[in-house]
């Protein structure tokens, strides 16, 4: 059941769902702003609760509007890309073997076969930074699991248009955004920690942000380098 709150120059949606808590997200690259709240709170109470995160919510539609984006990539030879927060440059080489990517120091080797087309070429490169992600998520979870005394039984890499992450606690599975790929290595162990400590605490409280402080004090520094490096050109469809 959906509906939507005026306020001012706001519009929310509003999505009644069978869960406990309300849940506030504001959303790329225009700032739409979704309340998710239990059946039985009433319209009411979710506008006033909406009232009391204004300041918020005007804070975030003004980091996501002024927050760079990187351009529409066309995979062409000399064009940047980034791998671990360093820029590198594309070099596509043509021919009769099977599509491969390979970091040479400050070149991406890019090997697809004869009259690819960019959509093709988008795809083994998005596969070579899934690959590159699963190979260093594992051991940053066997690090971390022993101080946060928690376990993560399984994780997933896949491309995530709003989040950095997520975590279920139920599973103690938890979710990562393949861009975290092009990211400087520390902000992947950030998310990493973030959605781990989700194990020991759900929800964003007091007690969530103290254990962030207490394991990673640096924590909010590589928040701060996320929020301010572009982000991945989307073909948005709302």
């Amino acid at each position: 059941m959906s509906t939507s709150l005026e306020l001012g120059e706001i519009t929310l949606d509003v999505v009644r769902k069978d869960i406990k808590n309300v849940h506030l997200s504001v959303y790329p690259p225009a700032g739409r702003v979704r309340i998710s709240a239990p059946l039985r709170m009433s319209l009411d109470a979710i506008r006033l609760f909406a009232i009391s995160k204004l300041g918020w919510i005007r804070q975030q539609q003004k980091k996501l509007r002024e927050q760079e984006r990187e351009s529409q990539r066309e995979y062409l030879d000399r064009e940047s890309h980034h791998v671990w927060g360093r820029r590198v440059l594309l070099k596509v080489l043509e021919g009769d073997a099977a599509p491969s990517v390979q970091l040479q120091h400050a070149t991406l080797l890019l090997r697809v076969r004869p009259g690819s087309d960019e959509t093709t070429r988008e795809t083994v490169v998005a596969g070579w930074y899934r690959q590159l992600l699963k190979t260093a998520v594992p051991s940053l979870i066997e690090a971390w699991g022993p101080r946060l005394k928690v376990r993560v039984d399984r994780f997933f890499v896949q491309q995530m248009r709003t989040k950095w992450g997520s975590c279920n606690p139920t599973s103690r599975t938890i979710r990562l955004n393949t861009e975290l790929a092009k990211k400087p290595r520390e902000c992947l162990e950030y998310i990493v920690v973030h959605e781990m400590v989700h194990l020991l605490e759900p929800t964003h409280s007091f007690r969530f942000t103290g254990l962030l402080d207490r394991f990673m004090p640096q924590w909010p520094h590589y928040r701060d380098i996320l929020n301010r490096l572009p982000v991945r050109h989307e073909r948005w469809g709302y």
